[in-house]
């Protein structure tokens, strides 16, 4: 095929690359409006990370009594690290696939960019499937990143695939605008799937984090002095009582606390010496049956 007849060739490849994409993400967008996926997506990333911190606490989520609007602030820093990743990642990807793409239409290096394409596609795939099994067969020894590496195996086995589609002449035999779509969809999904897998379990990790840092940081957490006109009977023994009223008024005081969060019309209080092993976690209304007074 002469030079000027495989350029138009590859361009019209390339055309039909880019409006299988644009379908794909047509069919993506009509799923649901990205302001709203965006916040479901937030809201589960949040929860996971709350979820993981107050199991890893002895307690459940649902006690702190969490609005949406609070997993979605607690997701940030759950999902900061992953998507600055992945922003990353993706800037380098474009710069990349369109030198390649360039060479290959200039048929400059032509035949070394195809042959490493297809190898990389064969190492890719065989990460994927390597990964897949042993996070089925052994979940608890998976590593943290193991969905990120079967998500950007996927990735990349497509895009070398994609490459060596382009690079061959137009009288091969290539998939339709619909099959492109369709394949391109499915590409998505999958990567999508992943990602959100793997970024559950980054959130988890770091909620059990932070309720083990907890254990080093509770003497840095606000102190909380707890006065009430009943004895409360907080049955830790680092939690002191002293009564600090007269016989007609009595009034009880309660040392030794640290005050945790305040949600959902309860204080949550750590005391000193707290550790996941064998802390207690207070919770006190706020009302006006308790007096409590911070300080450092």
């Amino acid at each position: 095929m002469p030079a000027g007849a495989r350029h138009r060739a590859m361009t019209e490849a390339g055309g039909d690359e880019r409006s299988s994409w644009s379908r794909a993400l047509g069919v993506i967008s009509a799923i649901g409006p990205p302001v709203t996926v965006a916040t479901a997506l937030l809201f589960y990333f949040g929860w996971a990370r709350a979820e993981a911190q107050a199991a890893q606490m002895g307690l459940n989520v649902s006690l702190f009594g969490y609005a949406v609007q609070d997993y979605i602030l607690i997701s940030i820093n759950a999902l900061f690290l992953p998507l600055v990743c992945i922003l990353a990642a993706s800037v380098v990807w474009l710069a990349l696939d369109r030198w390649l793409r360039r060479r290959i239409e200039e048929d400059r290096g032509r035949a070394v960019i195809l042959k490493a394409a297809g190898i990389t596609a064969l190492l890719s795939g065989l990460l994927v499937g390597v990964s897949l099994v042993l996070a089925v067969v052994e979940p608890a020894r998976t590593a943290l990143f193991t969905p990120y590496l079967m998500a950007l195996g996927v990735l990349v086995a497509t895009w070398c695939m994609r490459l060596r589609r382009l690079g061959r002449d137009r009288t091969s035999p290539t998939l339709s605008s619909e099959q492109r779509a369709v394949e391109t969809t499915l590409i998505l999904s999958i990567v999508t799937l992943l990602l959100f897998w793997g970024t559950a379990d980054y959130a988890q990790a770091v909620g059990r984090r932070l309720a083990l840092n907890f254990e080093q940081g509770v003497q840095y957490m606000p102190r909380a002095e707890v006065y009430s006109p009943k004895p409360l009977g907080i049955g830790s023994a680092a939690v002191t009582e002293v009564q600090v009223g007269t016989g007609d008024a009595a009034l009880y005081r309660y040392d030794g606390l640290r005050l945790l969060v305040l949600s959902g019309g309860r204080f949550f209080f750590l005391h000193d010496g707290w550790t996941p092993r064998d802390g207690t976690v207070i919770v006190l209304p706020d009302d006006n049956s308790v007096r409590i007074e911070f300080r450092r």
